[in-house]
């Protein structure tokens, strides 16, 4: 699958100085926020795309994006690692707090923030290099040496699941494995940056049933170490998936808005809105 020019261009730019020391990790404390929005919009152009969302993403857990297409579910994704910066008609208003300041401050370097806030995209998109280069790229560009290197390349496959099936054959081409290796590989490649959010846009729509389960278990060992915000149609997946739900759902001007968020178990069993238990028992979208 080719890339598209934003992955390109997204791919190029965020692997900045990876010597800079990510913070140091708190202890977990129970529902910290890892990231928030407030009274965040989204256009394109004259187009609301997402309106006013407010919401605070749990730190180390993982929290589901769902709603019907064209909610905006993935511009609101985009919009926190500003990926949005690279289409020429996005623009935001509101405020996307990280560490507590507004990411789209004039003073925040978005290639530094996309280095901490990584991103895995639907389609596997390896580069075409050797399994390798693709983990150790972001480290190798910055003058890493060859045994650090090592070691990251093993560490990010580990953590990827992903190791054991490619530790003998590091210099094949990463367009070889199968595309739900190609997606653990791209997940080992924004791992290997030491990020501390990682955000996924549909991640298995492309794979099969047996790919998705994988990626879906690695997920859930990953949110030890990460905040992991995923955007999924599947709704039998955030059910599976995610500790936390968001139910988007968009007005007559087709903006985005949140229905309802809140733990996964209580949205799907007990959802507090009309609205989003017509679309958990599939009376549209």
């Amino acid at each position: 699958g080719r890339m598209t020019i934003d992955e390109v261009l997204w791919t190029e730019r965020v692997m900045t100085d990876l010597t800079v020391p990510t913070q140091a990790k708190t202890p977990n404390v129970p529902d910290s926020v890892a990231m928030e929005t407030e009274n965040m919009s989204a256009f394109y152009g004259k187009f609301r795309a997402i309106k006013e969302v407010s919401l605070a993403f749990r730190d180390r857990q993982i929290t589901a994006l769902i709603g019907p297409s064209g909610c905006g579910k993935s511009t609101l994704l985009r919009a926190l690692n500003r990926m949005n910066d690279l289409v020429p008609s996005a623009r935001v208003e509101g405020e996307v707090r990280f560490h507590g300041q507004n990411i789209y401050d004039e003073s925040v370097d978005p290639v530094e923030l996309r280095r901490r806030v990584g991103m895995v995209f639907q389609k596997p998109n390896p580069f075409p290099k050797s399994i390798y280069q693709n983990v150790a790229w972001g480290a190798r560009i910055n003058g890493w040496k060859k045994d650090d290197l090592d070691a990251l390349v093993e560490q990010s496959l580990r953590q990827a699941a992903l190791w054991d099936e490619v530790k003998h054959k590091l210099d094949e081409s990463g367009n070889s494995l199968s595309g739900g290796q190609q997606q653990r590989l791209c997940i080992a490649r924004a791992i290997a940056v030491k990020p501390e959010i990682i955000l996924m846009d549909e991640p298995t729509s492309a794979l099969d049933p047996v790919a998705t389960l994988r990626i879906e278990e690695l997920i859930q060992e990953l949110k030890v170490n990460y905040t992991i915000i995923i955007v999924t149609h599947n709704m039998q997946q955030a059910a599976r998936a995610s500790d936390h739900t968001v139910f988007l759902n968009m007005d007559g001007d087709r903006a985005g808005y949140v229905v309802e968020t809140g733990t996964t178990g209580t949205l799907f069993t007990r959802p507090a809105k009309v609205e989003t238990e017509d679309y958990i028992t599939g009376r549209f979208g």
